[in-house]
């Protein structure tokens, strides 16, 4: 059996213990079983780790040399639901086709089983870190987020500061931006924020029969047309997101090859087509906010005196949360509309492309990986690792795997998976940051 194939094995054992997570779930039986299954697998690691519980999330920490400040390591472990008919059971872990099927290959149980493969394998062997390392996973990551929120504020208290933070984020990508040629490790060194906000429009009510004008139901409509129209958050390209664009585009041809290595300089014309040709490009660049849930009357024929509707805000680092919110604000009270701020998110740092943490994961990398190149990337999506900005100033969002773009859709949905061939290299990369570190 190759190494890959056993690797295999060992990953679909974890993919075949249940973990979904769901909101104001008390009971954490199946991940207190999850762990005990860590434990059989990664024994060497965990003989030279502590352990400690928080409610169901843990952290460990493998204590080294003491030069230099830690490092932090971290996948969480529970998942989504899988509904919907799957080519193969989703909590089979069946190996097949050249990938380990199940929920969790991808997001996130392939990173964890990836970092904690590596560092058994080098207890094992005997190696002894520069740094402390600590590895967190989170049980709530998929829900509110209180574990590796409840681990951050511990380890602020302790007074701990660490070298570089690693958690999921970016991937490795073939064409990552259409044109760009050739495979990219999408490297996240910020994510934007995600805020929740609740919209209110009122009036008196009455029979639909006669209906007024400017309606609860109606305001909202043209409220939320408004924001659509996209021109009230500050859009920009940031020297990150400069970077991202340069970066990509050394693999291109034509004028877009031209256009995106000189960002800043069309800058004015990429903020105008942005929107049409790339919703995740228009993304990087600012503010969005995707109205997801609504209500108005409970009858087909009355005015509605009270409807809402939520709005999921994933805020820009250079605009921010609190300008972000204050912007729609005041946009909602144009139309009287009340806005209530259900969740304000959290403002997270960005980690300088330049800084020798983001050159030690473009080494790791390199080294692991064969003809692939590097992109910072600021992540639309939000992860645990947002917490550990105020423990560490470099935190980095990267999984180690190649994925297709139809195994990049599978996450949150059908017929989750990993390539077989990408979970050595995996193991490798871990090793590298670890060692070199």
């Amino acid at each position: 059996m190759s190494r890959n194939e056993a690797y295999a094995e060992r990953l679909s054992m974890l993919i075949q213990a249940e973990t979904i997570s769901t909101f104001n779930q008390t009971d954490r039986t199946k991940f207190y079983r999850f762990h005990d299954l860590l434990r059989e697998m990664f024994p060497h690691l965990f003989d030279v780790c502590t352990f400690e519980d928080f409610d169901g999330s843990f952290l460990m920490r493998w204590q080294g040399k003491g030069k230099g400040d830690p490092i932090l390591l971290m996948n969480h472990h529970d998942v989504v639901e899988a509904t919907g008919e799957w080519k193969y059971p989703a909590f089979s872990g069946t190996v097949a086709e050249g990938k380990v099927w199940g929920r969790g290959t991808l997001d996130t149980k392939g990173g964890l089983w990836a970092m904690l493969q590596a560092a058994d394998e080098l207890v094992s062997d005997g190696f002894v870190p520069e740094r402390d390392v600590y590895f967190e996973s989170a049980c709530t990551e998929e829900c509110d987020g209180s574990g590796a929120d409840m681990i951050s504020n511990e380890l602020k208290n302790r007074g701990i500061r660490f070298y570089m933070v690693l958690d999921e984020g970016g991937m490795i990508l073939e064409e990552p931006i259409g044109g760009a040629k050739g495979r990219y490790a999408m490297i996240g060194v910020g994510e934007k924020g995600c805020a929740d906000l609740k919209f209110i429009a009122r009036s008196s009510g009455g029979h639909a029969s006669t209906p007024g004008r400017n309606t609860p139901l109606v305001r909202l409509g043209k409220f939320m047309a408004e924001v659509e129209k996209g021109k009230l958050f500050r859009s920009e390209i940031s020297p990150t997101v400069e970077k991202t664009f340069s970066s990509v585009a050394q693999t291109m041809n034509g004028g877009l090859k031209f256009i995106l290595a000189n960002s800043k300089m069309f800058e004015p014309i990429l903020k105008k087509v942005m929107p049409s040709v790339s919703a995740p490009g228009n993304a990087m660049l600012k503010t969005t906010v995707a109205f997801t849930m609504a209500s108005g009357s409970e009858g087909t024929n009355v005015l509605p005196q009270e409807a809402w509707v939520i709005g999921n805000m994933r805020f820009s680092p250079h605009q921010g949360g609190k300008s972000s919110i204050a912007e729609i604000t005041g946009l909602a009270k144009k139309f009287d509309i009340e806005t209530v701020v259900l969740d304000p998110g959290m403002d997270s740092s960005v980690t300088d492309y330049k800084s020798e943490q983001f050159r030690l994961i473009e080494k790791a990398v390199d080294e692991c990986f064969d003809n692939v190149r590097t992109a910072p990337w600021i992540m639309t999506g939000a992860s645990d690792c947002r917490y550990m900005c105020r423990v560490c100033d470099n935190c980095i969002r990267f999984a180690p795997f190649f994925m297709s773009d139809e195994q990049v859709e599978s996450i949150h949905g059908l017929n989750e998976c990993v390539n077989v061939d990408t979970l050595a290299p995996a193991v490798d990369f871990y090793k590298y940051i670890i060692r070199e570190a």
